[in-house]
């Protein structure tokens, strides 16, 4: 039994090698070559030999061009290219590239084959590429791992409106709605709207919910409006004249008017309890009201009056109005959302104070700072009992707190932002916009209970991080509104945030245009980006043109208030153009410290602060120090001009403190000789006649031999005199009679 296993293992031995064999030609990558290194060993020698082959053609030149003069040369090279062309093809074309490589056109012909063959390379490169890394077990493919919680930002790229980046969904354009020929909705305006260059004050005249009662100036607001010395000035402007004439209290009419509420609100504890969050219905099973009559108007409000809390949030449009204007407002409850036309209803929609107000209602907003304001502005409309949802998430330190995150980090809803550049001045609204606005109140009660929540899980069941997020929410609602304010000094604030330096002459016609730009934008309502965009106005006032042509030719596309008042503008460049180009006013010079081209030290500006008085005997030591400081800082060109008219410039005497020594006496007795009379300066300037001068001056004048030892003193033999001039005389001497020009004049002690 044990011999025929043997033999039996025996026999098996060449069966074996066999099959070995069979699998080993079975498992060659390609036909002749069994491993990829016998194919790449083929391929080299390949390449090598095609590279001599191509070493041995005719050069490029006269040669080449010797050899195709004869026919058979010129069809072998026509074939062969042919040949090599198809070759190229068929290896594009099984990449997936472009393949149009026997394209006959003479004139781009070769530029297009040679962009496709380059074209072509990156493509097969960067595939030999991945599949390197795959091979060395690196996979490009595979998604980094992130921690949880981190959202990769979204990259914005040139194709900014389109949406849908995946490969299985196709790429859907934004529609920019606008209308160009819409009625503008501040014509129909009960109340028209100021725009005067005075401050805001509040438009409340009744205050539902108060615990301190509203000043007396806001109530009597029909007294207000039956003054007939205050028909012609503007309502802002009317309210200040009526304060002061009445005599009342300055800070009633800024103050917040809730001020004292917001100041003493306290939260209920079941605000500070974990809530259990609550379904939100779909778009589809919820009703939707659209509000703007009077009538609807007032049953809302009712129902707002009857809840515990609501989700709020407004469109806006400040491309066509000076101060901006409130389009839309929509509010969702958990049962059902409404859209107000707040253009309808403008005069009408303080009615909402009175939900709006109520501290035991919570009001849902995310990123409320500027819809606060809006409401103050537009309708009198505040709120008290703020819940921010954009507070909440920067608490909770989420990747970002947009509300288009929040929708999908706790919805799981995508957000549609393709109206968000709309024209909400648009009536009738169209589907797909009342849709979008929707949406942005419609979940908001859910993402307020699942933040409330984490806001707790997140500090361990202690409500201390949910009541930082209640004060800054309250702290949001008592936000003023302010009306922005013309002054001498705003364009300053323009130039530095532009970070622009500009000369006297274009700094001149930046202010003019900036002036001009704001009187015409309050005067047309209009915003100042559509009356004259800032970087136009820049170029404008860089460039200075000298013809009106040259204005629009700064302007693309030419705002339409441009073209029309474009005289008036050149008329404006022109005042700048007369300005000259050196004369810097003080204070602006100063603010920006550069002083024709170069800067100034710090503590000129220090010594240039002090108030030097006419009276020099009330002034001290340093603010004399200063003043001649001040004085030697002089325009070089204005020093020129002063010196070429004749007028010298006087020394300031010195004074009883200053530290100057006294001259020596040998001094006091050389500046007691007489000295010319000053020529008075004439009008004609005239030459000077040096016939007259006396050029003995220069000659120099003999010594005695000094028997001081002097090593510059040459030796002079007996008989001969020493010409040498004067130079070991003192310096001290007048400099008519020394020799100073001498290389070691040194000084006697």
């Amino acid at each position: 039994m044990a011999s025929s296993k043997k033999k039996g293992l025996k026999s098996s031995g060449p069966k074996d090698s066999n099959l070995d064999t069979n699998d080993e030609d079975k498992t060659e990558l390609c036909p002749g070559f069994r491993d990829v290194d016998a194919f790449v060993k083929h391929g080299f020698g390949a390449v090598l030999s095609a590279t001599k082959a191509s070493a041995g053609l005719p050069q490029a030149g006269d040669e080449y061009d010797f050899y195709r003069s004869f026919p058979g040369f010129q069809e072998f090279c026509e074939s062969q290219g042919d040949k090599l062309l198809h070759c190229m093809s068929q290896i594009m074309q099984h990449h997936g590239c472009r393949s149009h490589m026997r394209d006959r056109n003479k004139l781009t012909g070769l530029e297009e084959r040679f962009d496709l063959v380059v074209d072509s390379n990156d493509v097969i490169l960067e595939r030999v590429g991945i599949l390197l890394d795959e091979a060395d077990g690196v996979n490009r493919s595979q998604q980094p791992v992130m921690p949880a919680g981190f959202q990769p930002p979204k990259v914005v790229v040139s194709s900014w409106n389109r949406k849908g980046s995946s490969p299985s969904s196709r790429s859907e354009t934004f529609r920019l709605l606008h209308a160009k020929n819409i009625t503008r909705p501040q014509l129909k305006f009960k109340e028209k709207v100021d725009n005067s260059n005075t401050p805001f004050i509040p438009k409340i005249f009744i205050k539902p919910n108060a615990v301190k009662p509203l000043p007396s100036y806001f109530t009597n607001k029909q007294m207000r409006k039956e003054r007939p010395e205050d028909l012609d000035v503007p309502a802002a402007l009317a309210d200040f004249i009526h304060q002061q004439r009445t005599q009342e209290h300055v800070d009633d009419m800024f103050a917040h008017p809730y001020q004292y509420e917001l100041d003493h609100l306290t939260i209920p504890e079941n605000l500070l309890s974990k809530p259990e969050p609550q379904v939100i219905h779909s778009l589809a099973e919820t009703k939707l009201s659209f509000v703007d009559t009077l009538e609807d108007l007032v049953a809302l409000n009712e129902k707002l009056c009857k809840l515990s809390e609501f989700a709020v949030d407004l469109e806006h449009h400040s491309y066509r109005s000076f101060l901006g204007l409130t389009c839309l407002m929509q509010i969702s409850t958990r049962e059902e959302d409404f859209i107000i036309d707040t253009l309808e209803l403008r005069s009408e929609m303080y009615i909402l104070n009175e939900a709006f107000t109520d501290p035991s209602i919570v009001k849902v907003f995310h990123g409320a700072d500027s819809d606060i304001e809006w409401l103050q502005r537009d309708f009198g409309l505040y709120v008290v009992n703020l819940f921010d949802t954009h507070q909440a998430s920067r608490a909770l330190n989420l990747a970002r707190h947009s509300l288009d995150h929040l929708l999908k980090h706790f919805c799981n809803v995508d957000s549609d932002k393709r109206y968000q550049l709309a024209d909400w001045r648009v009536r009738p609204l169209p589907d797909e916009m009342v849709q979008y606005a929707r949406t942005d109140t419609h979940y908001l009660l859910y993402i307020y209970d699942c933040v409330r929540v984490q806001l707790l899980d997140f500090n361990h069941g202690q409500p201390g991080l949910l009541q930082s997020v209640w004060n800054k929410s309250s702290s949001i609602s008592l936000k003023k509104y302010v009306k922005p304010i013309y002054t001498e000094e705003s364009y300053l604030e323009l130039q530095r945030k532009q970070k622009k330096s500009f000369n006297t002459q274009q700094l001149t016609a930046f202010r003019l245009l900036f002036a001009w730009r704001d009187k015409l934008a309050r005067q047309e309502d209009e915003s100042t980006g559509y009356v004259l965009p800032t970087h136009m106005m820049i170029k404008i006032s860089e460039e200075l043109p000298r013809e009106p042509q040259g204005i629009i030719a700064c302007c693309n596309p030419v705002p339409p208030l441009v073209r029309q008042y474009n005289n008036e503008l050149h008329l404006l460049v022109q005042q700048a153009r007369e300005m000259p180009l050196l004369k810097v006013r003080k204070d602006e010079w100063q603010q920006g410290g550069m002083f024709w081209g170069f800067f100034l030290p710090s503590w000129y500006y220090k010594f240039n602060e002090v108030e030097i008085k006419d009276d020099q005997e009330s002034s001290s030591a340093a603010q004399m120090k200063a003043r001649r400081i001040i004085e030697s800082f002089e325009n070089p060109f204005r020093m020129e001009s002063s010196n070429a008219g004749g007028k010298k410039r006087e020394r300031v005497d010195s004074e009883v403190g200053d530290l100057t020594p006294k001259p020596s006496k040998k001094l006091m007795k050389s500046a007691e000789k007489p000295q010319k009379t000053e020529v008075t300066p004439q009008d004609s300037f005239k030459p000077f006649d040096y016939s007259q001068s006396d050029l003995k001056v220069f000659a120099g004048n003999t010594s005695k031999d000094n028997t001081q030892f002097d090593p510059n003193r040459q030796k002079t033999p007996k008989g001969q005199k020493n010409n040498t001039g004067a130079g070991n005389r003192s310096m001290s001497y007048l400099p008519g009679k020394s020799d100073r020009g001498f290389r070691h004049n040194w000084p006697k002690r």
